[in-house]
């Protein structure tokens, strides 16, 4: 039986394929005893995995990784070079050592291949020709979630089960359904909600407790290696825990921040990649088309702006200090280059730097320079108060009528979604950021982690996992969701019909995490992240109220931040 390849294959479902291959053939030579012959996909797979990963591999190193023989491994990699299918890459201007990269003859034979296997494979599961599904997630078509049911066995803790929460709109719907979680449980739940800075301090001093005062803390993504880095978490688990079988069901960008030498300190609660959103029916009215690259956007934003009574062309969060350095970093992905001096990882780059050299930040570079100029362009096309704006303010702009397009993160589409009066509800439209090179475009990925402190007591973290676990359960993100919340972390949950059908961004979503366009690197996984984008805040909003020109802001910030990383990692 023939199977030819029906959809398309992400570098993400690529690289679940490989990874779940590397155990079939370590199974497949187990039980059948057979090697001669998979010598060359020995060398292939963690060459591969390598490429992914960012990970550089030497003829050593990949020798190793293969398990091979010495003398085997350097034949069957020197035939491989002839064959075209390893690319050799010098180190040094010797050329005396060098590193190996798969060429593109051998990516595009596994896409091939994945391809055929995943057509085999969705066959075997009776899902019919053409019928989509995503590679190692763990669910199939139309899966129905059933409702949150109560424990088997209630948790066992003294007290209450209390929880550190951020006060946003998605986790407002965690606390209308306290009740039944408290009925799910079998304990009562006590519940805070901080703002996103407060939020972040009280986790730090929380931490310098004997004894926390949390169960579960809350945690952003982009301060997953800050927490761990300083000890502010414990692990909840390692990859391999039965306790967390269903792993790969998460968005796997959102689920790597919280993942550390195969520890694993926390579960996804929240992903909410960071869209273009515009109004469709202004859009449609003026046969206009969503911008795919940065000057297209600046085009429409020119074109938009004040076109109709008090409609600005597009809004965007420009407030001092995090909101406009997160604005400016993202900008500069968009460009084509990180805020630090990240390596290439496939199309993109890795969202850690590969080692302390390479934390140098990159504003002196032509792309931040640039970023600059479009910066202060887009602003003749942003309302008056737009220096004023955060996450919250340009999504209620765009709400009430007053942009045609905005930045924003769906976990506050409800603002409009859920709204019936306002001009923008049933008629908002998403897009990836306009990027450079729109083959490159990407969503910047931010969400909520559940986390255990450092300092909760033993005699509780079992049952904080089993908390941890249910509160991210398939069962209770589709109860937050039937409940406002516009947001998933779970691959399974948008599978559900009545997810998909009835809240728009969410398949959205899941298609662009299937596509592997949802990326942390944006936001570089870095302790110091949070001081970075303060710095760089200052900067740049200085720069924008014309106090400084945009060379002088760029200087200083990257001597500042240069400076703040050497004091941090003593290089």
């Amino acid at each position: 039986m023939k199977h030819r390849p029906t959809t398309e294959m992400s570098e993400l479902e690529l690289q679940r394929f490989v990874d779940f291959f590397s155990q079939y053939v370590s199974e497949t030579e187990t039980a059948l005893g057979l090697q001669a012959g998979l010598r060359q996909i020995r060398v292939a797979l963690p060459l591969l995995k390598g490429h992914f990963e960012g990970r550089l591999e030497t003829p050593t190193s990949l020798i190793d990784r293969s398990g091979l023989p010495r003398g085997t491994g350097h034949r069957t990699i020197e035939a491989m070079v002839e064959d075209g299918l390893i690319l050799k890459r010098k180190r040094t201007k010797s050329g005396k050592t060098f590193t190996l990269h798969p060429s593109s003859k051998m990516l595009q034979q596994w896409i091939d291949y994945a391809r055929r296997i995943k057509s085999l494979v969705g066959s075997v599961f009776g899902l019919s020709s053409g019928q989509d599904y995503f590679f190692g997630a763990s669910y199939l078509s139309n899966t129905v979630i059933s409702p949150l049911e109560v424990m088997g066995e209630k948790l066992k803790l003294r007290g209450e089960l209390r929880i550190l929460l951020h006060a946003d709109p998605a986790f407002m719907a965690m606390q209308r359904v306290r009740k039944q979680f408290e009925i799910h449980f079998g304990t009562d739940i006590n519940v805070r909600a901080l703002s996103i800075d407060r939020l972040r301090q009280e986790i730090l001093s929380n931490s310098e407790s004997t004894h926390s005062k949390y169960d579960i803390v809350t945690c952003d993504l982009c301060w997953m290696p800050e927490m761990i880095e300083q000890g502010v978490l414990r692990p909840i688990g390692r990859l391999d825990d039965p306790a967390f079988p269903d792993l790969p069901d998460f968005h796997p960008e959102a689920l790597s921040t919280a993942i550390n030498d195969e520890e694993l300190f926390g579960l996804p609660v929240q992903t909410t990649p960071e869209l273009l959103i515009y109004r469709k029916d202004i859009f449609e009215d003026l046969d206009l088309h969503p911008p795919e690259t940065l000057d297209e956007m600046l085009a429409l934003a020119r074109q938009l702006h004040n076109a109709e009574h008090d409609m600005a062309g597009i809004c965007w969060n420009g407030a001092r200090g995090t909101p406009v350095g997160t604005t400016f970093m993202m900008l500069m992905a968009d460009l084509g280059q990180p805020v630090l001096d990240l390596p290439s990882r496939g199309e993109g780059f890795a969202s850690r730097p590969r080692s302390p050299a390479h934390n140098r930040p990159m504003l002196d570079s032509p792309v931040a320079f640039e970023a600059a100029e479009y910066l202060l362009e887009l602003r003749r096309y942003s309302p008056d108060t737009v220096l004023q704006m955060s996450w919250y303010e340009r999504a209620l702009c765009f709400a009430e009528g007053h942009a045609a397009m905005s930045y924003c993160y769906t976990q506050i589409s409800q603002l409009y979604e859920s709204d019936r009066n306002s001009p923008a509800y049933r008629q908002t439209g998403y897009a990836l950021h306009p990027n450079r090179d729109p083959a490159k475009r990407i969503a910047p990925l931010g969400g909520w982690m559940l986390c255990a402190p450092v300092n909760l007591p033993d005699s509780r973290l079992d049952e904080v996992r089993r908390a941890i676990s249910g509160l991210s359960s398939p069962q209770a993100t589709k109860l937050y969701i039937q409940n406002g919340s516009m947001v998933s972390s779970r691959f399974s949950v948008c599978n559900d019909p009545s997810v998909a059908h009835e809240h728009p961004t969410i398949p959205i979503v899941d298609r662009m995490a299937r596509s592997g366009k949802l990326q942390m690197w944006p936001r570089p996984a870095v302790p110091e992240l949070n001081r970075i984008v303060n710095i760089l805040g200052d900067e740049i909003h200085t720069m924008l109220l014309r106090n400084k020109r945009p060379r002088e802001a760029l200087r200083d910030a990257q001597a500042k931040i240069d400076k703040l990383m050497r004091e941090q990692r003593n290089y």
